[in-house]
C-alpha cells in the first residue's frame, strides 16, 4: 500500500469527483482510478459507490476515510519529528522544485546566485524534483525549506497567503518548438541562415494536422498549453501522437522530429543556438509568459524555525526584488 493512495482517496472523498480529483492530483483520470482500485484491492472491500453521481463513499469507505485522515496526520507528524533529529543537515537548504524547473531554471539560477550572494559559496542545497502537486505538498507538509514553481494568474497554486509568502525570481515563456527542416537546421549552418520549422502553427497547409507532443493530462504544463490553445484566435489542428508529464521528454521527441512541442524557453536555449530546434510560431503568438516564484512558510506561523542559511537567502532575494 502506498501513501499516495490514501491521499488520492481523501481527495476523492472531498471532491466526490474522479475527474476533479485526478486534476488536483496532477495525474490522468485512468491512472487515478487505477490507484483507487489498488487501494480497494488492498483493503479487500469496495470503498466507493460508483453507481451514484456525484460519486459517494460506501459505508466502509466513510469509515476508512476517517482512518485515512488519522494515518496521514500521524505519518506527517512522525516525519516532522524525525526531521528534528537532522541536526547535521541544518546547514543544507532543501528545495522542492517541479521537474521542468529542476532541469532548466534551477542550475542556472543557483550559479548566478553564487556569483551575487556573498554567503552563497557556503550554501549547501538539496533538491527534490517532483510534479507540481507533490512539490507543493512537500512545502505544506514541512518537507522542504523553499518551493520554486511556475505561476500564471489564470492557474494559481493553492497556497494561502496567510501562511505562505513568495518572491518573484523572473519570468519564463512557454511556446511551440519544432525540429527545423533539414537544409536550414543543420548544426554548423551559416550564421543568420533562416531555419524553417518542420511543423508550424498555424500549419503551412490549411487543414493539415500537426503531430503534437503533449503533456500528460493533469500536469501543470498541460493546463498552461490548454489555456494557450483556448485563447488562440484560430482553431489549431493538433494531432496528439505522444504524451509525457516531463518537458525534457517532449524536447527529446521534438529533437528527433516526431512533432511539435510547447517548451519553456530556457529549456531550448542551447538547442536553438545549435540550430537543432526552432520556434514553430511567430513571436508573440501561441505562447504564455509565466512567473517563476519562490515560496516559504511565513516565520510567524512556521512549525519549525527557519534555517539560518535559508533565512539569509530569503533576505537577500527580498532585497534584490525591492531593488
Amino acid at each position: 500500500m502506498e501513501t499516495k493512495w490514501l491521499e488520492d482517496f481523501v481527495s476523492l472523498a472531498e471532491t466526490r469527483s474522479f475527474s476533479r480529483s485526478a486534476q488536483l492530483r496532477h495525474v490522468t483520470q485512468p491512472a487515478f482510478s487505477r490507484r483507487i482500485q489498488a487501494l480497494e484491492a488492498w483493503t479487500g472491500i469496495d470503498l466507493v459507490d460508483r453507481s451514484s453521481y456525484p460519486t459517494r463513499l460506501t459505508p466502509a469507505g466513510e469509515t476508512f476515510h476517517a482512518q485515512a485522515l488519522e494515518i496521514l496526520e500521524a505519518l506527517n507528524a512522525t516525519r516532522n519529528m524525525m526531521r528534528g533529529f537532522q541536526a547535521a543537515g541544518q546547514d543544507t537548504i532543501e528545495f522542492a522544485v517541479p521537474h521542468t524547473l529542476a532541469f532548466t531554471f534551477f542550475p542556472h539560477w543557483l550559479m548566478e546566485l553564487r556569483q551575487q550572494f556573498h554567503g552563497a559559496a557556503a550554501v549547501k542545497t538539496r533538491l527534490t524534483a517532483l510534479n507540481v502537486h507533490d512539490a507543493v505538498m512537500r512545502l505544506t507538509e514541512g518537507g522542504c525549506d523553499l518551493l520554486i514553481a511556475y505561476h500564471h494568474d489564470a492557474l494559481p497554486l493553492q497556497l494561502s497567503s496567510d501562511r505562505y509568502e513568495m518572491l518573484s525570481l523572473g519570468t519564463e515563456t512557454l511556446a511551440p518548438y519544432s525540429k527545423p527542416r533539414a537544409a536550414a537546421g543543420r548544426e554548423g549552418a551559416a550564421p543568420g541562415t533562416a531555419a524553417a520549422p518542420m511543423f508550424s502553427l498555424p500549419p503551412a497547409r490549411t487543414g493539415t494536422a500537426v503531430p503534437f507532443l503533449s503533456y500528460a493530462s493533469g500536469a501543470y504544463m498541460s493546463r498552461v498549453v490548454e489555456m494557450i490553445l483556448q485563447r488562440a484566435e484560430v482553431p489549431l489542428p493538433l494531432d496528439a501522437v505522444y504524451e509525457t508529464d516531463m518537458a525534457e521528454g517532449l524536447k527529446a521527441m521534438a529533437l528527433e522530429g516526431h512533432g511539435l512541442a510547447f517548451l519553456p524557453e530556457s529549456s531550448v536555449r542551447q538547442e536553438q543556438r545549435a540550430g537543432r530546434l526552432v520556434r514553430a510560431s511567430a513571436a508573440g503568438r501561441f505562447e504564455a509568459t509565466m512567473e517563476v516564484r519562490i515560496y516559504r512558510e511565513r516565520p510567524e506561523v512556521a512549525r519549525h524555525g527557519a534555517k539560518a542559511g535559508a533565512q539569509a537567502l530569503w533576505d537577500f532575494l527580498g532585497t534584490k526584488a525591492q531593488g
